[in-house]
């Protein structure tokens, strides 16, 4: 009797053990089909995780400077635990950094492959001249533990990215060069379309979102006509592209027109000691002249991949009509050498501006021995909150999609004898809390951050899941429309309110406004 007891039991033990293995190998997927080949990832803490799934060939050699070109083929199982190179870039070392490379990655919580989650997919800032999806904050576990499959792409930086030449718009058949990163981005939308399924994703249902250079091309390809259909929702972090084009340019005002770009590439040819196309193609990556400061790294005005000016274009209802997220951090201005004296200040506002600077000095003033931050704020709404701000309320006059504007200002409260006393939220700071990865230990960490950081989490994951953040017990974000201007400000937790600063970016406004006429367009000269 004992030992039919003892084998039952037995019996029972093993049968339990088996199913659970059973379920713990069923979790992790053999390997996943692609449209190259099929590729194995790693299982992590219920997810399915691949890094370095190719989607185009090598930029180097004859593909230098030229649109991406399709993925070799292979056969058998590709194993994706390792994230490819990032893009070549100015900068030490070069070790890791190649023009092969066009890998993106993948964190799936689907526990099926046919599961068809919702699709967020990360495009990374460093101002078109740096960046790569292998930074450790841009790992997705954090949003995709939130019921999203996560996706970074990476794109061409710098002078490879994006520089224009006669010869190169001359290879083309729309005679046009430059944009090789928007290219870039492109094919990995792409890829996601034909291949996420897969994965446990959803094609029907791609969000779109970057910070800072990342955000500014989530403008960018909402207003392409190459992208249209490759997502369905986009979020912007501190970037939009609604400036004038100009020859010199300026923060908020970067684009230069095919003309003056493919000129630029004449003088970056000139820089890099050679005269012809073939001979630049043939320079090692880690020879050319790259970085800030050199011509040719910026995204143009081609008349294919940006057809025009966004601004007319979002005027006109020629873009990408989906529900955004946009919005800007409180103290960018900041982060990009704010000027050291009041003088400083008003030199180079007059240099700018022109005849609106006095105006621009009234609406954004600034002291008589210090520059506080209503005066860097001025930086910060060229480049980042005017932008944001023009986007939001263009959209919501010509589209039909909801509109979500945000403003982030998450710091201590620091008190009056603090060094950071009157400071803001620097450009960048919001990454941190989209992706999860907030440190308790920084300067600036504040006592709500881990909280601010779970909403923010839930908002950004439920634009993707239903074209609106609102749900999942976040406090209601209202939309931004025509009638009513509003924000969600991010400050210890949300709450929310009227746009920041908004009567003087009206008088910026006045500035881009004038540029745009024949008068403005010919001082910008």
């Amino acid at each position: 009797m004992k030992f039919n007891l003892m084998k039952k039991q037995l019996t029972l033990l093993f049968f339990v053990l088996g199913f659970s293995l059973s379920q713990v190998f069923a979790q992790a997927w053999e390997s996943v089909q692609t449209q190259y080949g099929k590729v194995k990832g790693t299982y992590v803490k219920g997810q399915q995780v691949f890094k370095g799934i190719p989607f185009g060939a090598s930029t180097g050699g004859a593909n230098r400077w030229k649109a991406p070109q399709p993925a070799e083929s292979w056969v058998g199982i590709r194993m994706a635990t390792n994230y490819g190179p990032s893009p070549f870039q100015g900068g030490t070392p070069a070790a890791g950094k190649s023009e092969d490379c066009l890998y993106l990655n993948v964190w799936s919580p689907a526990k099926t492959p046919s599961e068809k989650l919702p699709v967020l997919v990360w495009i990374y800032g460093g101002g078109f001249a740096f960046g790569s999806t292998a930074e450790p904050g841009y790992t997705g576990e954090n949003l995709a533990a939130k019921g999203v499959v996560y996706v970074s792409i990476p794109y061409r930086v710098g002078q490879l990215g994006f520089l224009a030449h006669p010869e190169l718009s001359a290879e083309t058949p729309q005679k046009t060069s430059g944009n090789y990163g928007l290219l870039d981005m492109i094919a990995g939308l792409q890829w996601i379309k034909n291949n996420i399924a897969a994965f446990g994703g959803d094609p029907d249902k791609v969000t779109i979102f970057g910070e800072s250079a990342g955000g500014i091309a989530v403008s960018m390809l909402s207003a392409s006509p190459l992208a249209k259909g490759l997502f369905h929702g986009a979020i912007s972090q501190s970037g939009g592209n609604f400036g004038p084009p100009r020859e010199t340019t300026y923060p908020g005002e970067n684009q230069k027109l095919l003309a003056y770009a493919e000129k630029s590439g004449i003088e970056y040819m000139e820089k890099a000691g050679v005269k012809t196309l073939a001979e630049l193609r043939a320079i090692p990556a880690d020879k050319l002249p790259m970085g800030f400061g050199m011509p040719g790294g910026w995204p143009i005005i081609d008349g294919y991949v940006i057809p025009a000016d966004q601004h007319r274009l979002y005027e006109q209802g020629k873009y990408n009509d989906t529900p955004i997220l946009v919005g800007y951090n409180s103290d960018e201005g900041l982060s990009f050498q704010p000027p050291k004296t009041p003088a400083d200040y008003i030199t180079g506002v007059e240099k700018r501006y022109g005849k609106f600077a006095d105006d621009l000095i009234k609406a954004y003033p600034v002291g008589e021995t210090k520059v506080p931050k209503t005066a860097r704020d001025l930086a910060r709404d060229a480049a980042f909150g005017w932008q944001t701000w023009s986007w939001a309320k263009l959209q919501s006059e010509t589209g039909k999609s909801l509109v979500y504007y945000y403003y982030f200002d998450q710091h201590p409260d620091y008190p009056e004898d603090s060094p950071l006393h009157g400071t803001g939220s620097p450009h960048g700071q919001d990454v941190a809390y989209v992706f999860g990865h907030t440190n308790p230990e920084s300067k600036q960490a504040a006592p709500s951050d881990a909280a601010l950081s779970e909403a923010i989490m839930t908002y950004w994951t439920n634009f993707a899941k239903y074209g609106h953040p609102n749900g999942n017990g976040v406090p209601e974000w209202k939309p931004f429309t025509k009638e009513n201007h509003e924000a969600m400000y991010f400050h210890h937790k949300p709450k929310m309110g009227g746009i920041p600063s908004e009567a003087a970016m009206k008088v910026l406004d006045k500035y881009f406004d004038w540029r745009r006429t024949a008068e403005g367009m010919e001082w910008a000269k």
